[in-house]
């Protein structure tokens, strides 16, 4: 799987543009809760709601302040991040949830990638990126570090593989020949303006696809279509469906 590209986002996918980002900071230890909220005061534009310390509590306190962005960790008592995500992206509206995790987590951060997390982080991230990221996620564009998504999909690719794969492609069965081939465009990482050159179409044309593809397979985002192309094997051309 290649690294997926986080531009040309549908305009269904990006909140109303607003002065401040609210941000949830969902953890359990509060000197990392200290930490992120230390952090990012100092962009003008980011502005921490509330703060949550396990899954349950983060749902909760997400209905009642609706933050722009959550910082999710996975590993909390009771109601754990991953269960917390799904939760909150089942709502609307949804808030994008951003995964903070240690390298260990790799299948746990895949789910939450497939559940519609916007991406994850590292928790060693440097705050000016964490800031930047933080704002990608609340224009609907996810954050991913291309090197630890390769990583992350090598590490679950057998793993129930050919129950996936078959379920993948008769998801995909719903796109027509031409959505079917800016899928696999979009599952090799590449923007639209990239798959307009390679196919020969506009770019508005491209676009127009782009949404009708995340429309029809009930999708948030790109990442999680090229989860999915990934899952059927169309992006392994010598591999059998």
């Amino acid at each position: 799987m290649h690294p997926v590209p986080a531009d040309d986002v549908p305009a269904d996918d990006v909140p109303a543009a607003r002065q401040t980002i609210d941000v949830l900071l969902a953890d359990d230890d509060p000197v990392v809760r200290f930490g992120l909220t230390m952090m990012l005061s100092g962009a003008p534009d980011l502005r921490v709601v509330a703060e949550a310390s396990n899954g349950a509590e983060a749902v909760e306190l997400a209905r009642r302040h609706r933050p722009d962005v959550v910082l999710m960790d996975i590993r909390m008592p009771g109601t754990d991040g991953l269960t917390a995500t799904e939760m909150l992206r089942s709502r609307s509206p949804a808030p994008q949830v951003m995964m903070l995790t240690t390298f260990d987590a790799d299948a746990h951060v895949l789910r939450a990638l497939r559940a519609g997390a916007a991406g994850y982080l590292l928790k060693d991230t440097p705050p000016d990126e964490l800031v930047v990221a933080i704002r990608h996620a609340a224009k609907g564009r996810p954050v991913l570090s291309p090197e630890v998504t390769r990583r992350l999909i090598a590490r679950v690719a057998e793993s129930g593989q050919d129950t996936r794969g078959a379920a993948a492609r008769r998801r995909l069965d719903v796109l027509s020949e031409r959505e079917r081939v800016i899928a696999v465009e979009i599952g090799a990482g590449r923007s639209n303006a990239e798959i307009a050159a390679r196919q020969h179409l506009g770019l508005t044309t491209v676009k127009s696809h782009a949404s009708a593809i995340l429309a029809k397979l009930d999708l948030n985002n790109r990442v999680q279509v090229a989860l999915l192309v990934h899952d059927a094997g169309l992006d392994q051309p010598n591999r059998p469906e």
